[in-house]
């Protein structure tokens, strides 16, 4: 693991961190079945459920949808089923509520932990969703990307709340005047986090929303995490990022009623 000189006696503790996690590499496609991991197009959806909707009554639209069958393995996610992220496109902030993050009235979680693979079972008409020639739909992209998942690891990103106290402690602890700041900077321009992901670190743009938390509560942890992408036209807002978190608890049992979603931009 690569650091700063003035951060090497924090070397055991950094390491201690690291986390296993999955890059995702997205690539344009619009030839992907309904069942398939990818950004954005129509996500697989059973015709006995209801569609997720927006209070107004707006079809939400598919932001990820992710078939564990298709990953590789990691540590307390779902081995098998579909998860899938929607957002608002009518939403000025995609769907996020700034005042209650874990509102899902504009954005929805949904998992499917057993597939249906009769397509008759399933919506496969889906011109009933927004028309992105509509000029007040917002997305942070147009048409749909396929997946390639790569297991890596990584230590706690520089934007996480946690590696500021690790810091501050290291800093108020020695007897060399250290600058705060410039160790941030520093540590942040080697662990920036700035990838789409499944679990892992986060990367912002601005403060981490998980800062004010009640610190008695289990603490959230990444579960996905959309950037702005050039190479694939990706942009949400002033060049940002969108973060969903969960508690590990939760994830466990496969609830996520209570995630948490995030978005800023710079």
């Amino acid at each position: 693991m690569k650091l700063p000189p003035q951060l090497e006696n924090l070397r055991k503790e950094l390491e201690a961190t690291q986390k296993l996690y999955l890059k995702i590499t997205p690539s344009f496609s619009n030839k992907l079945t309904i069942w398939e991991s990818k950004f954005g197009g129509e996500p697989y959806f059973p015709k006995k459920l209801d569609y997720p909707k927006s209070p107004e009554g707006n079809p939400l639209i598919l932001l990820a949808q992710i078939n564990f069958s298709e990953t590789l393995l990691l540590d307390n996610f779902p081995k098998e089923g579909i998860l899938q992220f929607y957002i608002d496109s009518y939403h000025d902030l995609y769907g996020m509520n700034d005042e209650d993050l874990a509102e899902q009235k504009y954005f929805r979680v949904i998992y499917f932990e057993e597939i249906d693979l009769d397509e008759k079972n399933l919506i496969t008409d889906f011109s009933f969703l927004p028309s992105i020639d509509d000029p007040d739909v917002i997305l942070p992209f147009i048409g749909s990307f396929a997946l390639k998942f790569e297991q890596k690891h990584e230590p706690i990103t520089g934007g996480d709340y946690r590696l500021e106290k690790i810091i501050e402690n290291f800093v108020s602890g020695s007897k060399e005047k250290l600058d705060y700041y410039d160790l941030l900077d520093d540590y942040f321009e080697l662990y920036e986090g700035e990838e789409h992901k499944l679990g892992g670190y986060p990367f912002f743009t601005q403060d981490d929303p998980r800062m004010n938390f009640d610190e008695t509560i289990e603490p959230y942890e990444l579960l996905f995490q959309m950037i702005s992408d050039d190479d694939a036209d990706i942009i949400w807002g002033d060049m940002g990022v969108g973060n969903f978190f969960i508690q590990p608890s939760a994830l466990r049992n496969l609830d996520f009623s209570q995630v948490i979603y995030s978005y800023d931009c710079s």
